[in-house]
């Protein structure tokens, strides 16, 4: 089968088609061939040399989520069958026209989105989900800041937290990506290029019960600075730094509680009870169009290294999806 890798880190240009072996599916798994792909600042630290994949993934293919059409079961307990249209996150190899998936990770996709929105579901919403509900446990009249509100899982982040009733503030580097949060129900949007958001906020008089940290570094010192008594605070992203200073002083005066997170790493274990959770809980949503994914922009495979210089620019609201071509 054919599949995009690279054979040196580098540039977005390092990327190319190749002839790889086909995915053998094992016990367990399905066999799934891919449609679309979404791209995630993963791929492109991983291109770079700098994320390298969980031990078993080939570290030459990218990808994280995929959603496409099962081939084959070997699940016998498995509700999936050839011609289902399924979606899910996955340790790597995504760019590639086949994949292998553990069954009880995958997700049914909704009858009402295309295989393109389905592909910019399943990393960015999961981790929205894991985040805002498994690890900061929020609650309905609480208030979310959401730095990179604009992003892949700023924009999931931002619906989720309406869904349970949050008032969400958020934060980006432009004011178009500003206005396209507002319609997905934004309270306060603050451009960080412009002003500084902790001095936006505390002038306002406001405070946050819990902030979503997609960005890391940057905003650590200013991110306890706005948390109130007992805030809550989980980093996701690190694409500004992974080192910053701690008040701890701060930190004790506050009861601040500080969470870091990933998806990448996690046990097949948990990867699939937080899918199953997600279905349970969020995938009908979908159907009822209360949750829907944001698509910045569809390319095909064959334009992956333009795709990657897109989103290096930083110009993307919501996600950036490459659909697989088979011509």
């Amino acid at each position: 089968m054919r599949a995009i890798v690279f054979s040196d880190p580098g540039p977005p240009e390092v990327l190319g088609f190749s002839e790889v072996p086909e995915p053998v599916p094992g016990k367990g798994e399905l066999l799934v061939r891919v449609g679309a792909v979404g791209l995630n600042r993963a791929d492109l630290l991983q291109r770079m040399g700098l994320y390298p994949p969980p031990a078993g993934t080939r570290s030459d293919i990218l990808g994280l989520e995929c959603a496409g059409t099962v081939l084959e079961s070997h699940d016998s307990a498995s509700r999936f069958k050839p011609g289902d249209r399924v979606m899910a996150i996955l340790p790597g190899e995504a760019y590639a026209e086949q994949v292998v998936i553990p069954a009880n990770q995958a997700l049914p996709v909704p009858d009402s989105l295309s295989i393109e929105e389905a592909a910019a579901i399943p990393e960015v919403f999961l981790t929205a989900y894991d985040a805002l509900v498994g690890r900061l446990h929020l609650a309905c009249g609480e208030s979310l800041l959401i730095h990179a509100v604009g992003s892949g899982v700023g924009t999931a982040a931002l619906q989720i937290a309406r869904i349970l009733g949050a008032r969400v503030f958020g934060t980006a580097g432009s004011d178009d990506k500003l206005d396209g949060a507002k319609a997905f129900g934004l309270n306060l949007g603050i451009n960080y290029r412009n002003e500084s958001f902790s001095r936006a906020l505390l002038e306002q008089g406001l405070q946050v019960d819990t902030i979503l940290d997609l960005v890391g570094a940057r905003h650590f010192s200013e991110n306890l600075a706005v948390l109130r008594s007992q805030g809550r605070m989980v980093v996701v992203g690190l694409v500004s730094g992974r080192k910053a200073e701690l008040d701890l002083g701060l930190l004790m005066q506050k009861r601040i509680t500080l969470i870091g997170t990933v998806l990448r790493s996690r046990s097949e274990t948990e990867k699939a009870a937080l899918s199953l959770e997600f279905e349970r809980t969020m995938l009908p949503l979908f159907l009822e169009g209360r949750l829907r994914p944001v698509v910045d922009r569809v390319f095909d495979w064959k334009e992956a290294a333009e795709a990657h210089r897109y989103m290096e620019r930083n110009r993307n609201f919501g996600k950036i999806v490459l659909t697989v071509s088979r011509g």
